[in-house]
């Protein structure tokens, strides 16, 4: 991979130049809802019109009507790669900036790209693509967004390895293709999603009526947040001073244990539900009998961190003698109205002489909602 390729953050500020292309986001609760349809279809509205559109990807998962509505769509030839003597398809992202249309049609944007590719990720080529002055549309399915990683592991039992940055959303147009949950189980059924022998096993798994039902209520809530940032936008621009909503703000103690990854993403679902400050907050505890800092603690501890930011965390680091000191510090400084923290893992002998964090958290804040989040 090319080391001088911008980071996120970079790519990202690049997007809100005036020159840099529109993303809008098809944004769907499960596979089957329509997302690339509608997509195409939409395109294709444009085409006729006089647009210069292509598609950059598409996916058909075998189903026709999809497959149908590509019509006249040009498509730019995808390229190939060789890896371990198998030769993989992509997108081919030095053909789409040397094409520069108007707009291209990228399908599932949170794609993980083959080895040797340029970008690990798709939504990397797509930040590019967008950075050059092309508009993008694409698909992705709610439980490809990092914030909701654990969420939609406790509903569906999946573990879904490939996530999208929630930032992505935020600064594009999304669209929701929504379907009820019997309709979408009639498509699967029909064989309209996935072919025999998967349909049986996917109505009693992922496609069970209660996660398509979670699923959709996620989605829906998400969309009802980006309708309240154009709320916020509009009394911003019209000048309305008013507090048309609760103010909270959210706090999240971290360590060096990879298990505060979960706290950090559930400080991150909070934040969007309330709109609010979100704050990461690991302490350098100075204390005699504070464990020692190790390569492979330092090293999660920064992984930690990296998430946080990705998540659009204010990541703060204070030090003391006293984790819970410092902590009640911090929050009642900054009005923290919710703060996070992991189950304490001291030892008999560490309490004996340090007490309980958790404890001491109860005893000295105030007006501070304390979750206690127990470690898997």
């Amino acid at each position: 991979m090319d080391k001088k390729r911008a980071n996120l953050e970079q790519a990202l500020n690049a997007c809100k130049k005036e020159t840099t292309g529109l993303l809008k986001v098809f944004l769907g609760y499960a596979p089957g809802v329509g997302k690339t349809y509608t997509m195409l279809n939409e395109a294709n509205r444009r085409f006729k019109r006089g647009e210069d559109i292509v598609i950059g990807y598409f996916e058909s998962h075998g189903r026709q009507d999809t497959i149908d509505q590509l019509k006249d769509l040009p498509q730019i030839p995808l390229k190939d790669i060789l890896y371990n003597n198998i030769t993989l398809t992509e997108m081919n992202l030095e053909e789409i900036l040397k094409r520069k249309p108007k707009l291209v049609i990228i399908d599932e944007l949170a794609h993980t790209n083959a080895p040797g590719s340029k970008n690990r990720k798709r939504y990397e080529d797509v930040l590019e693509i967008l950075n050059c002055g092309i508009n993008v549309y694409t698909t992705v399915n709610l439980q490809h967004l990092e914030s909701l990683n654990d969420v939609i592991r406790q509903i569906t039992g999946v573990n879904v390895n490939e996530t999208v940055p929630d930032i992505i959303l935020e600064d594009s147009e999304v669209v929701v293709i929504d379907i009820t949950p019997d309709s979408l189980r009639n498509r699967l059924q029909r064989g309209d999603i996935y072919k025999e022998p998967l349909i049986e096993r996917s109505l009693s798994n992922f496609f069970r009526k209660g996660n398509l039902t979670a699923l959709r209520e996620l989605t829906l809530r998400q969309t009802a947040d980006e309708v309240d940032e154009d709320l916020e936008e509009y009394k911003i621009n019209h000048d309305i001073h008013e507090n048309w909503s609760t103010v909270e703000r959210v706090m999240v103690s971290i360590s060096s244990s990879h298990q505060s990854q979960r706290l950090i993403r559930m400080g991150s679902v909070l934040s969007k539900k309330y709109k609010c400050a979100f704050y990461v907050v690991y302490v350098d505890c100075t204390h005699r009998f504070s464990p020692a800092d190790t390569p492979n603690k330092l090293d999660t501890l920064n992984k930690n961190i990296l998430l946080a930011e990705s998540l659009n965390a204010t990541v703060k680091k204070l030090k003391g003698r006293s984790v819970s000191k410092e902590l009640v510090k911090f929050a009642h400084d900054t009005h923290i109205t919710k703060l996070i923290i992991g189950h304490s893992k001291r030892t008999t002998i560490q309490k004996f002489f340090r007490g309980s964090t958790i404890n001491k958290l109860l005893n000295h804040s105030k007006n501070i909602q304390i979750i206690v989040v127990p470690y898997e």
